[in-house]
């Protein structure tokens, strides 16, 4: 298969293709997160503070209880809770109470997390360009799908 990862990994070979796929998934995640990271940090924001946003952007002008955001999270955080207080302190989100059930807390985006997502959507669009600059666009067809077949079964549990 490839040299880059054994070039990466300082090694000449491994125990079997089923690995080296493995640990090339995990490469590239690391790679793809360390970037965005480093986009997000710009704006005082981690990966799932920014899922969070995202999300809610997509309720907005409604918004979620906080075990619909979690569901929808790429990577679920363990206290999303503490997560999204901190946005709250940023006032990037709120918090509401359902008009059909009062115990039902809510949270949705704020006009300024709007605003902030809009001020990083530029980064990101560039990180996304840069990223897949050496993949053509059936390529990246393909690539979806095949890291579908790899996850898809888990969305059955």
């Amino acid at each position: 298969m490839g040299e880059a990862l054994k070039q990466r990994l300082k090694t000449q070979k491994f125990d079997s293709d089923d690995l080296e796929v493995i640990l090339d998934i995990f490469v590239t995640a690391n790679y793809l997160r360390s970037k965005h990271d480093a986009v997000l940090s710009k704006y005082g924001l981690t990966s799932p503070q920014y899922n969070v946003l995202r999300i809610l952007r997509g309720a907005y002008p409604d918004g979620y209880p906080r075990c619909e955001i979690i569901s929808r999270m790429i990577e679920p955080a363990p206290d999303v809770t503490r997560l999204v207080d901190k946005l709250v302190k940023e006032n990037l989100v709120e918090r509401f109470y359902s008009d059909n059930d009062k115990r039902l807390s809510l949270t949705r985006i704020t006009e300024k997390g709007i605003k902030l997502l809009d001020k990083i959507r530029p980064d990101i669009d560039d990180l996304n360009k840069l990223i897949s600059s050496n993949l053509t666009k059936e390529e990246k067809k393909k690539l979806s799908e095949l890291l579908e077949k790899i996850y898809s079964d888990s969305l059955k549990e």
